[in-house]
């Protein structure tokens, strides 16, 4: 087994699949393994044993085959696919200017073909998409780890709540108010931690998330504490979505003379949900090209040099810290308006890194590939609920595959070439 036979290392692959194997009965054993039954347990070893051994399996053919030269081949090319940011040449024009009417269209007619349930899992995909293009912008692009973005969205939820309990602010008042709330926060948590970097900066954005949520649960007089707040539903022109109006209102329904529809309200907020996804799309895609948005990378790649070229990094990081924190309070609105409800439990630190996750998965400052990975972390979860038992697992080994093979995302970040002036030589 030394020897290579015909350039393949049986040695190697097998001890590669040892080692798979390890690993599999240490990751599988204490789930599947073992069954529990009220305050007993059942040991499974029958199910252990056939998973490592297909996983074992598994790693020695794919180990047998990237030992070949086909296996080499795509080794090579995706190592080489992810290198950097990926600079396109000068005029490119994406072909994407032809695919987005496309999907606006389908977007427009979704809700009308769709049930209550596939509407209620896009308005959270579209929820999703806000935060991870507000905390795109803290992370990908201006490159400060924030670790407790969700304050922010705690603050745009409990603010329409809140301002609806006690000073009758309804849906339209609060969205733009809430991403000026958000955004005061955002400049109040980004200032004393502007010499602050990398795990430093990370754990204190942390503990200013907690510290929102433990307000939020133990002020019991102004939040309501666990018990949580309730939400009014959203209006248009004073108009209700409801079978039957408040005293003194008037039913959508019945003021434009349509059948009652009980999922009007949810269309309702999909569809301007849609629209807010569209100008945000359409704000960060020209910010990325202003000189804001050159500043945020630069800092991100060196502060140093980024100081040094006399920008002022205060400012930029503040920047940065308030429109991804306005993002998250628009974002909060549409999740207490699509809840009805809202209580600390929904804006934990797991919703953070979820958000970050998000961040991650489609690829840092990618703008589409956040996109995408928003609804693939809403989508897949729903799709893997037959698998309520290994949901959360096999959740987890997709992530680690895919931060194996696509370390920078679903969706590499890329950049139109800039043609050279008229006597410059290009060597």
């Amino acid at each position: 087994m030394s020897e290579a036979i015909q350039g393949i290392s049986l040695r190697q692959s097998l001890q590669e699949t040892v080692l798979a194997g390890l690993i599999a009965l240490v990751v599988f054993g204490p789930v599947v393994g073992v069954v529990l039954e009220g305050y007993q347990f059942q040991l499974e070893p029958m199910r252990v044993a056939l998973l490592v051994a297909v996983v074992m399996a598994g790693r020695l053919l794919f180990s047998l085959f990237l030992q070949t030269t086909q296996g080499k081949t795509l080794l090579r090319n995706l190592a080489g696919a992810d290198d950097g940011v990926y600079v396109r040449e000068p005029g490119y024009r994406s072909r994407l200017r032809w695919i987005l009417p496309l999907l606006l269209v389908a977007a427009f007619i979704f809700p009308l073909l769709s049930s209550k349930y596939l509407l209620t899992v896009a308005i959270l995909g579209l929820i999703y998409v806000l935060l991870g293009l507000g905390l795109n912008i803290v992370v990908g692009l201006a490159g400060l780890l924030d670790l407790g973005y969700v304050a922010f969205y705690a603050i745009g939820a409990y603010g329409l709540a809140l301002g609806y309990q006690y000073l009758g602010l309804g849906f339209w008042s609060m969205l733009p108010l809430a991403a000026l709330m958000a955004a005061v926060a955002g400049a109040l948590l980004g200032f004393p931690v502007l010499r602050m970097h990398g795990d430093y900066l990370a754990i204190v954005t942390l503990g200013f998330g907690e510290i929102i949520r433990l307000v939020l649960n133990n002020w019991l007089d102004f939040t309501g504490g666990p018990n949580g707040v309730s939400v009014p539903s959203p209006t248009f022109l004073g108009l209700e979505f409801g079978r039957r109006a408040r005293e003194g209102g008037v039913p959508f329904h019945e003021f434009f003379n349509l059948s009652y529809n009980p999922n009007m309200k949810f269309i309702f907020i999909y569809t301007v949900l849609v629209l807010v996804v569209m100008l945000v799309l359409f704000i960060k895609y020209r910010l990325t090209r202003m000189p804001i948005g050159r500043a945020w990378e630069a800092l991100r790649e060196d502060e140093i040099a980024c100081r040094a070229m006399g920008l002022n990094h205060v400012l930029v990081k503040l920047s940065a810290f308030m429109l991804g924190a306005s993002t998250a309070g628009i974002a909060g609105v549409f999740f207490a308006s699509y809840q009805g409800f809202v209580n600390p439990t929904s804006f934990t630190f797991f919703e953070s890194a979820l958000i970050l996750a998000i961040v991650v998965l489609g690829g840092m400052g990618s703008t589409l590939g956040v996109v995408l990975a928003a609804f693939v972390l809403t989508v897949a979860p729903e799709l893997l609920r037959s698998f309520a038992e290994y949901r959360v697992l096999l959740f987890g080994m997709l992530m680690v595959l895919m931060m194996i093979w696509r370390p920078r995302g679903l969706v590499r970040t890329s950049r139109v070439g800039v043609p050279l002036r008229k006597g410059v030589r290009h060597e």
